[in-house]
């Protein structure tokens, strides 16, 4: 029998932000999304949390993990120079003409990333950071309660954002990394060249996965809560 009940508001809200992710521009397939916000569910348990995504695109991801920062009182960094990866770039099989600047000819996703957020209405929990990704680590002094790299995949910049963030997670705090393929053949090595370094450091253990998202909670070193 059918609950005649109306559904609680914080229901509704999760519905219409699940509609709202699901229906912005990125490459996160749906369960990947689900199992991103449920990760970053447990880490907001922590008082004040602090997460932080590097690789926004469109802002698809920021809306799984504002939906988190939301529910849970945590505040999501959004951290990305918004000119596109090396596969965006024009001539490359994700290249995408409508985000070109055509004053600058370069691709601009900012504009499509602060509708997203507006759209959501999660201005109040996701702050965008325009900015390159290791300037800002090199700046940065706030421990990580949940950290999502999902940046640039090419050797030099995949490895930038996690030598340049993994220190920032603090103890018992959790990291993700996307595009995580084993197999070659499915995509593009760093990723996994990441997440085979973090286990093998002994700082962080397994805690989860779904397709190609990985999840790790840091076990030793890191920097302290402040």
């Amino acid at each position: 029998m059918t609950d005649p009940r109306p559904a609680p508001a914080e229901d509704t809200r999760r519905e219409f932000l699940r509609a709202r992710a699901r229906a912005a521009s990125g490459f996160m397939p749906d369960d990947e999304g689900e199992a991103l916000y449920e990760a970053a569910m447990r880490a907001g348990r922590s008082p004040s949390a602090t997460f932080l995504e590097i690789g926004a695109w469109c802002g698809k991801s920021a809306v799984y993990l504002g939906a988190a920062a939301e529910a849970t009182g945590a505040v999501l960094f959004s951290l990305d120079h918004h000119h596109g990866s090396e596969e965006n770039q024009a001539g490359w099989p994700h290249h995408d003409p409508s985000l070109v600047d055509p004053t600058t000819g370069r691709i601009d996703t900012l504009p499509r990333w602060r509708a997203t957020i507006v759209g959501a209405g999660l201005e109040h929990r996701v702050v965008g950071i325009v900015g390159d990704s290791p300037t800002v680590a090199s700046r940065w002094s706030t421990p990580l309660d949940f950290c999502f790299i999902d940046g640039g995949h090419g050797t030099e910049p995949a490895w930038a954002d996690y030598r340049g963030w993994s220190p920032h997670v603090r103890p018992g705090g959790w990291l993700a990394i996307h595009d995580v393929f084993p197999d070659p053949a499915d995509g593009g090595r760093p990723p996994y060249e990441l997440w085979c370094a973090a286990l093998e450091s002994g700082e962080f253990v397994e805690d989860g996965e779904c397709g190609s998202l990985r999840v790790l909670r840091r076990v030793a070193g890191g920097t302290p809560a402040g």
